[in-house]
Order: structure tokens, then sequence, then C-alpha cells
């Protein structure tokens, strides 16, 4: 069903506009609610044709080298196997450029900082429209309300509320359109702005002209969002529509651009310019639009923030938490966790910052670290794809220019409210980093041995009735890629902590594509009789669910009549029960025989703590509770490590 409906998006057809519409341009659609306020904001006083004839240049400009150009038109060809966003881009390089992941942790870890702000502020923007109709409403008890209901309706899945998204924001952008093509016609030389001339003027001789990109990058705050929803709606699907979508964008800001310089003399600090260019009698259904575009936009948000979550388990940047899936759509994700985490973080905001101006200050500053990040991977992707090394060239010393502009410009926001985006993208960072490095020092003690060494003595454990029996099959999972290997701590488990007899023993391999939907099996005999090894080879956007793959293999094996699976017991034999599974779970632990470094222990320190964060390896694998052992290994040094001792004789 799924792979329906990517095949369905990935055509270029009216109903996929639509969707593509609703589900990828909500962030970008809604920033003219903010961006004009803010660039005002930054006038210093000085709202005067060449201002504002500047900065909708430098509007302009941005959309078309940053969301055209870079994502539109480059980054988005740049799909692991149909699915974007920052760590589909790092899971593309990593096997030839492992080091590279600390530049997918900053970047998703940015991103995720920033999509607090998002919801917040795009809330809060739409609701202080109603301050046009009465001055004291207090915008912030209402934006609270529709940001709890928006968090407390993620749990019951989005798919019958996706369904309006589309309409919703075709009449937004067409709403966009026409009333800032009305504004143009009463002064069309604002025309004149698209001009790159004016914004090199700003840039280059206004007091504040430099500063004030940190107000003119809120206009493109939604371009990473719009890479990272490339698996949902296509790649063909999103470029047509963008054109779509950015002229109503590009008209409504010439639109406000050329209302505020006809009421210069009008301004405030606290007018939205967005707001005043309605007619008054159109002044609620504006509001009323603009609410439901920025629930679209959070929503937006909050799916890829699951999206991010989810992936990043995956690529081991994430503690295992628990995912749901709400719809029948697997690309539906529920993460209560993470879900959790973001409604506080949004109330937080909302009631600190509590006006939009204010939270202006805080947006753009972390967004602008991913899309710097994203421009490194794109390098080392492009260089794995043979690109010309003048196009490589280029595109680094454009955007390199660009986001390194855009990131100092931000940063004087770091003051007055970017501190918050900051602090938090560092704690995501600093998770993602913790969990990456310590999964990797654990990993240096994963010492792997050939089963063909051992194939003796399982056989002849299995045929001892003097060990207890465990289990008819006993399953083991390991992280051997080569299937004559396996983890010595497994060899450990079943020969020296306490010896365990079973009928057929299993070695279980789960292998996480790149490829994001992969879901397929192989079956190997390693010891006839005696093991068996079952490799599961899953995308990485597939729940695990072992107990269920096991049931499917066992229903196969015994359909094909390859292997009798029913029960070792004459009374179960007979009912046609299947035979009993047990699987055991190995945990190491540092022991006193060895000391890690000091860095090294400060992160294996921390990962402990963190480890309490996430769910069990019973949930993570979808494991019947009652058929688990949990054992305990020493953790053990490939190489044996004589600690000095000389023997001296006795007298």
């Amino acid at each position: 069903m799924e792979s329906e409906q990517k095949k369905y998006l990935s055509k270029v057809t009216l109903s996929g506009l639509i969707i593509t519409l609703g589900i990828v341009f909500g962030d970008l659609g809604t920033s003219p609610l903010y961006v004009m306020k803010a660039i005002v904001a930054g006038s210093m006083g000085t709202i005067d044709p060449d201002f504002i004839m500047g900065a909708i240049s430098c509007v302009f400009w941005t959309l078309t080298l940053q969301t055209t150009i870079k994502y539109v038109l480059i980054t988005m060809r740049a799909d692991n196997k149909g699915e974007g966003g920052i760590f589909s881009l790092y899971a593309l390089i990593r096997k030839r450029k492992k080091w590279v992941y600390i530049f997918a942790i900053i970047g998703g870890s940015a991103l995720l900082a920033d999509g607090i702000i998002t919801p917040s502020i795009t809330v809060v923007s739409a609701v202080e429209g109603l301050s046009m109709i009465d001055p004291n409403i207090n915008a912030v008890p209402i934006s609270l309300a529709i940001i709890t209901g928006l968090f407390a309706f993620q749990q019951f899945g989005t798919n019958v509320l996706g369904k309006s998204f589309g309409p919703i924001m075709v009449l937004w952008f067409l709403m966009l359109g026409v009333v800032g093509f009305s504004q143009i016609l009463t002064m069309p030389s604002i025309f004149m702005s698209l001009n790159p001339y004016f914004a090199i003027k700003l840039l280059t001789t206004h007091p504040g002209g430099f500063l004030l990109l940190g107000a003119v990058f809120l206009c493109t705050t939604g371009a990473e969002a719009l890479y990272s929803d490339l698996g949902h709606c296509g790649f063909h699907n999103i470029r047509v529509s963008w054109f779509y979508v950015k002229t109503c964008l590009v008209l409504n800001y010439l639109g406000q651009g050329a209302w505020i310089l006809k009421h210069s003399h009008e301004i405030t600090p606290d007018l939205n310019p967005f707001f005043t260019v309605f007619p008054s009698w159109f002044l609620v259904p504006s509001i009323i639009l603009a609410t439901g575009a920025a629930v679209i936009a959070s929503q937006a948000l909050i799916s890829g923030s699951f999206t991010i979550i989810s992936e990043g388990i995956l690529l081991n940047f994430w503690p295992k938490v628990q995912i749901k899936y709400p719809s029948k759509w697997k690309g539906q994700m529920y993460i209560p966790s993470v879900n959790a985490f973001l409604f506080i973080a949004c109330m937080f905001v909302v009631a600190y910052f509590r006006k939009s101006s204010n939270m202006e200050a805080a947006y753009g500053l972390s967004i602008t670290i991913t899309m710097l990040m994203t421009s490194l991977l794109m390098f080392f992707y492009l260089r794995i794809k043979r690109t010309k090394w003048y196009f490589l060239g280029l595109f680094m010393l454009t955007y390199l220019s660009i986001e390194i502009s855009f990131l100092i410009a931000n940063l004087h926001k770091f003051a007055n409210g970017g501190w918050f985006t900051i602090m938090m993208a560092t704690l995501i960072c600093s998770v993602m980093y913790i969990w990456y490095r310590a999964r990797s020092i654990r990993n240096r003690f994963l010492g792997f041995v050939d089963i063909k060494n051992y194939s003796g003595v399982l056989t002849d454990i299995k045929a001892d009735t003097e060990i207890p029996k465990v289990a008819t099959n006993l399953a083991y999972i390991t992280k051997a890629d080569n299937h004559m290997q396996v983890e010595s701590k497994i060899i450990y488990s079943i020969i020296n902590k306490h010896p365990k007899r079973a009928d057929l023993y299993w070695f279980i391999h789960l292998d996480v594509l790149d490829d994001p939907f992969t879901m397929e099996y192989k079956l190997q005999t390693l010891i006839p009789n005696v093991l068996m090894r079952v490799e599961f080879r899953i995308g990485f956007k597939v729940q695990p669910r072992i107990n269920l793959f096991i049931q499917q293999v066992i229903h196969d094996l015994t359909a094909s009549g390859e292997m009798d699976m029913l029960s070792k017991y004459i009374s179960l034999h007979k009912h046609n029960v299947p035979s009993d599974f047990k699987y055991v779970l190995i945990s190491m632990q540092q022991t006193y025989d060895f000391a890690f470094k000091s860095s090294e222990n400060m992160i294996m320190y921390a990962y402990r703590y963190l480890k309490k964060i996430g769910i069990s390896d019973v949930k993570a694998y979808g494991l019947d509770f009652s058929s688990i052992i949990e054992e305990k290994v020493p953790m053990k040094p490939k190489v044996y490590q004589s600690p000095g001792l000389k023997r001296i004789k006795s007298v």
C-alpha cells in the first residue's frame, strides 16, 4: 500500500500537486506572516524606497539562490531511494566517509531545535492578527490552546486531517498572490526591486544592511524541511508546485513592500504589514486561513521531527524509543517521547517570548547551521558522483559564502533569543554524539569468531542430556555481517555461561539497508540440524518486529515442507502446535580488568544514563516478553593484555 502511494505521488498529477502543497510548503508558505515585520523592525527607523526595495530584493534572491537553485534543483537530486533530508544524505556517503557523521548530527540537531520555534512563531503570528480587530486580545492563551490541541491530536494520526491540508494551502497561496498583486497595482515600480542591484546597495550602504540578513533569512527557513519531505511527495511534484508557491510568495512580498512604501508614516514597531494589506471586510477570513496554514506548517515540522528521530535511531544517533503508527501509512508515525518534548518546549517558547516579534530573534539562527552542514555533505556527495571540479568549486564557493554570511548576521540574535535554539541544538547534538561514540566504543569489544571452530562443541551440547534443555529453539541476535562469524559473547553465553542445550540454535541478523522500504529475509543452514542463521533485510524506515518476522519464517518453512517446525513434544506435535522459541539478549558490562581513557569514560558514563530514556531491546525488536532470557557478560579486549605479573618460585 505504501509503495502504491509513493508510486502515485511520484507522478505529476493535479491531486499529487495539491497533496504536495499541503505537506511540503507549510513552513515556507507561512513566512510572509513575519518576514516583512522582522525586516521593518530592523530598519533602524529608515523606511525609504532604497531600504524596502533592497530588502525585497534580498528576499527574492534568497528564495532564488537558496530554495530554488540549491534545494529544488540541486540537493533534491541527492535522494536515497526517493527519501530526502540530511540523514538520508548522510546515508548515501557514510560508507565512504564515515567521519562525516559529525556534520549529520550537527545539522539534524539544529533542524530539530529550530523546529521547536516554527509551531510557536507561526501560530502566534496568525493569532496576533486578531489585534487588528481588538487590540486588547491576548494572543498567548489562544496560541497555547491551539498548540495543546495540535500535539494532543498527534496520537490519533493525521490521515483524516491531512486530506484537507492540500486544499487549504491552495487557498492560502492563492490569497497571498491575489492580495499581493492588488497592492502591486497601486505601485508597479515595486517590481524594480527584483533587480539584484538594490540588494547589493542595501547590504553595502545601509548602516545595518548586513545584519538585516538575519531577518531576510526567515523567508527560506523551510527549505531544509522541503528537502526532508522529498519522500512524501516526490521530486517532480515538489519541483512543479514550487514555481506556483514561489510566484505567490514573491507577489505577496512585493505587495507588502508596496503598502509599506505608501504608508511609511503609519509604521509602528508592533504593526504587522501582512494583515494591514487586507481590506477590512476580509480580515477575519484571512486570520482564520492564516491560523489554518500555521497549524499545517506546525504539523509538517512535528511530523518531520518524528522522521528525523526514527532515522536517527536506525543510524545509531539516538536511543531506541517507542514508535507508533496511528494510520495505515508507514510514513505517518507517532513518537510519544518526542511529541511530549516538543510540546513542552513549544509551550515554554510561547509563554516566555509571548510575541512573535520576540520569537523572530530566536528563529533562524540554528537552521543556518543545518544548511551549512547540508552544503558540506553535498560537497562529499558530489565528489562521490564525480562532479566536474569547476561546478563543485562554484557550488561550495557560492553557498559557503551565502550561508556563512547568514550565520554571522544571525549571531546578533543570540542574546535576544537565539540562545534558546542554540542551547536546544547543543543538548540534542550532545545526545546524538554521546550515543554514536559510545556505540563505537562498545563495538571495539565486539570480538567475532568463526562458527566452524565451534561446530563440534555445539553439536555435542545439543546431544548432551546432562545439560538442562533451555528451549526447543534458542535464538540470539547477532551483528556479524559475515554469515560464518558470530560475536564471541554469544559463544560465551552458549558454552561458558551456564551451558545452554537446545534442539536448534538460531542466529538472527538484522541488516538495515539504505533503501527505506525493503522487507526480505535469507535463511542459511550453518550446522545441519544444529544451527540456522536468518538474515532480515529491512529498510531504514521499517520498524523491526523480529517476533513477527520469525513467525513468518516458521510458517514459510512449515508450508514448504523444508523443516518440521512443529513442537517436539508429542502431545503438542499432534495438534500442530509450533515449536517454542526463546531469545537470549546479551549486554556487555565493563569489568575492573581494564579502564577507559578519561574522555571515553565520560562518554560511557553518560551513555548509561541515556539508555534509561530509551526502550529495552525487547520492545525495540518486537520480541515476546515471555520468551526472553537477559544476560550480562563481561567486556573483554579482543587481544589479551597481560597485567605484567612475574612468577616467583615458592620456598
